[in-house]
C-alpha cells in the first residue's frame, strides 16, 4: 500500500510548492508527484469505492430479496446468498484508504504552513549554490533550529516549574 520515498522527506503537494521554486523544479516533481501524490491516490480510489458501493447495495438487495422469499415461503432456504460482509469490508477498507491519504496530504498542508510561518526563507541544500537573498544556508538553517529548538526547551521549563510552584503551594 505505502510506496517508499526515494530519498525525499515529503510528498510533494501543489499547494506547498513555493512560488520561487514552481518554474524551476516543476518537470522533476512532476515525475515523484505521480508516485507521491496522495490526493492523486484518492482520486484513483474514488472509482473503485463507487463499484464497491455498488456492489454491497446490490448484495445487500439480493440477500432482502432471497429473505423475503424465503419467509413468503416461495422458496426453501439456501446456502447459495451472496456474503454481505465481505462486500461492505471492501467497502469500509477503501474508505479507510482515503481517510488515510486524505489524513496525510491535510499534515503535510499543515506542516508545510507551519514551515512557511516560522522559517519563511527557502533553505539552500549545498553550498556550491550562489545564495539569494531570501534563502539560508543549511548551517543558518540548522542554527535557527537550534535556537527554535532551545527557545521551546526554556518554555517548557518555565511551565515545569511554574506547575511545580502551584503544586507546592496547594499542599
Amino acid at each position: 500500500m505505502a510506496v517508499p520515498m526515494q530519498g525525499m522527506s515529503m510528498p510533494t503537494q501543489p499547494c506547498v510548492l513555493p512560488q520561487q521554486q514552481q518554474g524551476v523544479n516543476q518537470q522533476t516533481q512532476n515525475i515523484g508527484m505521480e508516485k507521491l501524490d496522495n490526493i492523486a491516490k484518492v482520486k484513483s480510489l474514488l472509482w473503485p469505492l463507487k463499484e464497491s458501493v455498488a456492489n454491497t447495495m446490490k448484495v445487500a438487495a439480493q440477500n432482502i430479496y432471497l429473505n423475503a422469499t424465503v419467509d413468503a415461503g416461495l422458496k426453501t432456504n439456501d446456502s447459495s446468498m451472496p456474503r454481505f460482509d465481505k462486500h461492505l469490508e471492501e467497502f469500509y477498507a477503501l474508505c479507510d484508504q482515503i481517510e488515510l491519504h486524505l489524513k496525510t496530504t491535510l499534515e503535510c498542508c499543515n506542516i508545510t504552513s507551519c514551515s512557511q510561518r516560522y522559517s519563511p526563507f527557502l533553505v539552500s541544500k549545498t553550498e556550491n549554490i550562489p545564495i539569494i537573498a531570501d534563502n539560508l544556508t543549511y548551517n543558518q538553517y540548522l542554527n535557527t533550529v537550534r535556537t527554535q529548538v532551545g527557545y521551546a526547551k526554556e518554555i517548557h521549563d518555565a511551565l515545569m516549574m511554574a506547575a511545580r510552584s502551584i503544586t507546592n503551594s496547594s499542599d
